[in-house]
Formats: structure tokens, C-alpha cells, sequence
């Protein structure tokens, strides 16, 4: 595995004009959330060595290279997922080959059905935390000591921080959002009318076919994550409506402008905080700087 994710970052590192700072994960009707992205490649995934291909309606099947708020970012048009015959390792085979490249945050966006009850169709929801139903992590097997540990903490699989920046960037542009827990199942058929119950019960807000395995990724090689949902269909047990895929694409592809400015301000919004850290570190050595300076002084006879 190690040797086809260096194999992978070699051949990404010819094309990609600098380090990729952000990654960005986009899932079902949701490419028009890269729009916003000032694309330097395109990369369809066909191309690129190791990668998985995508096989489902609504996913683009490229790796966008950019910027996206001022920051470099690679982003991915479409994602893979075990409903597929893909294993959890091979469909988080991307975001580790991210961790690889450096990128330190990583946005996903994916489709979801609502659970809770107070939600509506076409609205976004930041999560807060997740469950896996999925019966499978990518991390089963052996340890990929280089990006990191065996075991892991997940207590805040969600950075806080970034859920922070997510909330204050969609009040600013009057973007009405939800936040809540995503629970994560393997697919492809959607839930009963009693699953959906059980899912409600033991505490989801939304359900989905991608992203917990993402996530386990994503934290175990040491990257902070953010992610939006599009609530898609509202599953409600005791009237349930039939769901059709072009449904969610419609839901998705309707949200997608939306999502995208609330993306790019938010890479905006990192980008400011970092730059404003580093001045801040440099001033800090400069003022280290001018009192050893100082103290020389005072000791010289």
C-alpha cells in the first residue's frame, strides 16, 4: 500500500504546480461545488496510477488541482464508495495520498437523507460527528506507520475549530445551516421505514453512503476535517416518500452555488488566519531578536 501511495504522490507531484494546502471531496450532483476552483489541471482519475475509477450517476471522475480562496487546493470530482465492490482501504486511497502531498485540511461535501424531522429538503448541515454502520474501517489490517498511529483518538473526528469557522462564514453570508450527526451505511438501497427509525433512535440527523471512512482516514494521517451535507429528501418512517436518484442529483446539483461560496469563504477565511499567525511568529522572533540584542549590549563591559 505504501509503495503504490508514493507511486501515486510522484506522479501528482509532477503535475501540480505547488503543495496542495486544502483537499476537497465532492459527492453525488455536487461537482458545481469546484466552480469556484481557478483550475490549473484537470486530471481524470483514469490517468492517475492506483486511483480507483467511479462508476456512479452525478460523480465527475477528476482530480482538480487550483485555487480556491487564494490557497492551493486538490479537489476530487466524485468519490468512491463500498456499494461499489470497493474495499475501505481502496476508497480512501485518495485522501491518503492528500496527506502525502501535505495537504492539513480537508473539506467533504457529500449527499445525505434527512433523519431529522425539523430539517427540509435543500438544506446544509455541518457535521458534528458521525456513526459508522458501515461494519468496515480503512484502517483494518496493517498499520501504515508514515501516516499515522495504530490506534487513533477520534474524539473530535470533526475539528472544532473548523466547525467554528463553517458556522461563522454561513452567518456572515445568511446561509442558513443545520448542524448534526451523520450516520454513515454501506448502500446501495435505501432505508425501510424501520431503519429509519433505528437510524433516528440511536441519534442521527442525516444518512449516508460515504464519508465516515473518509474521515477515519483523513484523522488517522493527522488531517482536520470539515463537512457539509446536502440534505437531499427528508426520510420520515410513518410517511415515507419514494426517493429516485435523479431526485438527490436535483437536490445536489440546486445547493451546489450555495456550498461553493460557502467553501470558498471559508478557505478564504483559514487563509487570512494563517497568514496573520505567521506574521505574528516572525514578529515574535524579530522581538526575540531585538532583546538578545539588548541584553548583549547591556552585558558588554
Amino acid at each position: 500500500m505504501i509503495e503504490k501511495l508514493k507511486q501515486t504522490k510522484e506522479f501528482l507531484e509532477k503535475k501540480l504546480a505547488s503543495p496542495p494546502r486544502f483537499g476537497l471531496i465532492t459527492g453525488t450532483g455536487l461537482a458545481g461545488v469546484t466552480k469556484r476552483i481557478s483550475v490549473k489541471e484537470r486530471i481524470p482519475y483514469e490517468e492517475i496510477p492506483n486511483f480507483p475509477k467511479t462508476s456512479v450517476q452525478g460523480h465527475g471522475g477528476n482530480l482538480i488541482f487550483g485555487l480556491l480562496g487564494g490557497s492551493p487546493i486538490l479537489a476530487m470530482e466524485g468519490r468512491f464508495h463500498l456499494y461499489e465492490g470497493y474495499s475501505a482501504q481502496e476508497i480512501t486511497f485518495p485522501i491518503r495520498v492528500m496527506a502525502l502531498l501535505g495537504v492539513k485540511e480537508l473539506f467533504i461535501s457529500s449527499a445525505a437523507g434527512g433523519l431529522n424531522p425539523a430539517f427540509y429538503r435543500g438544506e446544509l448541515m455541518v457535521v458534528t460527528d458521525h456513526i459508522n454502520l458501515t461494519c468496515t474501517s480503512p484502517l483494518i489490517g496493517p498499520n501504515i506507520d508514515e501516516l499515522g498511529p495504530r490506534f487513533p483518538d477520534m474524539s473530535t473526528p470533526y475539528d472544532r475549530d473548523l466547525i467554528a469557522v463553517v458556522k461563522e462564514r454561513a452567518m456572515e453570508l445568511k446561509i442558513p445551516l443545520r448542524e448534526g450527526v451523520y450516520t454513515g451505511i454501506i448502500g446501495p438501497n435505501l432505508e425501510t421505514p424501520a431503519e429509519t427509525r433505528f437510524l433516528r433512535l440511536i441519534g442521527g440527523d442525516a444518512v449516508g453512503m460515504s464519508t465516515v471512512n473518509e474521515v477515519i482516514a483523513a484523522v488517522h494521517a493527522g488531517i482536520k476535517v470539515a463537512a457539509i451535507v446536502v440534505i437531499t429528501n427528508v426520510n420520515r418512517p410513518d410517511c415515507m416518500e419514494k426517493t429516485d436518484i435523479k431526485d438527490v442529483i436535483t437536490a445536489s446539483e440546486k445547493a451546489s452555488p450555495v456550498l461553493a461560496q460557502l467553501w470558498e469563504s471559508i478557505a478564504s477565511s483559514l487563509a487570512r488566519d494563517m497568514t496573520k499567525e505567521k506574521h505574528k511568529r516572525e514578529n515574535g522572533k524579530d522581538k526575540v531578536k531585538t532583546w538578545k540584542k539588548w541584553i548583549s549590549w547591556l552585558k558588554t563591559p
